[in-house]
């Protein structure tokens, strides 16, 4: 009898706690609930405006030297120094490594005396034939000896020259291909350079856009290592031909900062401000229902909303062009889509 009991209680205790649950489960499901039967849906609208907008187009590339070169050898011979390490800033014209110039040397040394031989050779015949002793055939090929001894002078003079290599223009060093006592060939690589006093930024802009840019055009750079910082850059040159996508190639230079020095390689994004059309349609971006290339906008007709297809063309962050679908001075809904659906009723909250 007494287990009895303990086992009805236990029931009666069971069964008490689980009403008490559910009847507090059901007083929270009731305040998270959010009725969708309500006769309308209170949504903000935005009026359809004719005004003028700043266009840019965005895009994104990466820095290159302005100038990059190898610099190789045009001689043979064994290298007797390299004045450059890398890294190092190096300045137009500066001696970059040499290579053993002893023959060189000594081969113009001999093509100075055999012109100097070869010049007073073609003076005793110029006399000669004057005093009509000699034959025009004879001067002649004095006169040619002589021009041929001048042109094995300039060329010993050359590789004399040859032999102190030196840098076309002002850059860094970045690669270094050989050290002393190192035998190179004609060709040979000696050291890469680059001139980052300037930078260039290539691109790749569609048929859509090419049109609307020109040489000279500026532009804003920024990159993510400089957070806040804007780089100034004039477009250089526009290709005249697309590739198989419709891309054009177009570069932009800009000035290297000695505040904020940029690196080739660096990923960068681009603004180009586009030339203003004058006035058109816009809407606030967020009333857009879809995709841009299949556009809809709730229109406020009344006290219903609609939903209207519309046609887009320019945009910025903050606005969209509308070509087609609404006028100026319509309103189209910007907040409240929640439960809103096509013929909806709604209340427009000011």
């Amino acid at each position: 009898m007494k287990k009895t009991i303990i086992i009805t209680v236990s029931i009666l205790l069971v069964g008490l706690i689980f009403f008490r649950l559910k009847s507090n489960r059901d007083k929270i499901n009731a305040k998270q609930e959010v009725s969708t039967d309500l006769n309308y849906v209170n949504v903000t609208a935005a009026k359809v405006q004719s005004m003028s907008i700043d266009q840019y187009l965005s895009l994104v590339g990466s820095l290159a030297a302005y100038v990059e070169v190898e610099i190789s050898s045009e001689i043979q011979g064994t290298v007797t120094s390299v004045k450059t390490k890398l890294g190092q800033q190096v300045s137009k014209n500066s001696v970059i490594a040499t290579i053993d110039d002893r023959i060189k040397k000594l081969n113009v040394n001999s093509a100075k005396i055999d012109l100097d031989k070869k010049q007073k050779d073609y003076e005793r015949y110029k006399n000669l034939f004057a005093g009509g002793t000699t034959t025009q055939q004879e001067l002649d090929n004095a006169r040619v000896d002589y021009e041929n001894a001048a042109i094995k002078l300039e060329q010993a003079k050359k590789e004399l020259s040859d032999a102190t290599i030196v840098s076309p223009l002002g850059g860094i060093i970045t690669e270094k291909r050989v050290e002393d006592g190192t035998y190179v060939n004609v060709g040979s690589p000696i050291v890469s350079i680059v001139d980052i006093s300037k930078l260039k930024v290539k691109l790749n802009v569609s048929e859509t856009n090419i049109y609307q840019l020109n040489v000279g055009d500026t532009t804003e750079i920024t990159a993510s290592v400089y957070p806040g910082i804007t780089f100034n850059g004039n477009i250089s040159f526009i290709s005249p031909k697309g590739d198989d996508s419709h891309n054009y190639q177009v570069e932009i230079v800009i000035a290297n900062s000695a505040d904020h020095p940029l690196k080739a390689g660096t990923f960068v994004k681009v603004k180009i401000k586009l030339p203003s059309k004058g006035k058109s349609l816009y809407i606030p971006r967020e009333t857009l229902q879809g995709s841009i290339s299949e556009a809809k906008v709730y229109l406020v007709k009344g006290d219903k909303a609609v939903l209207q297809p519309v046609t887009i063309g320019n945009s910025n962050n903050d606005f969209l062009e509308v070509t087609t679908g609404l006028k100026e001075g319509d309103e189209v809904v910007a907040s409240g889509f929640v439960n809103l659906e096509d013929g909806k009723a709604i209340k427009v909250n000011q």
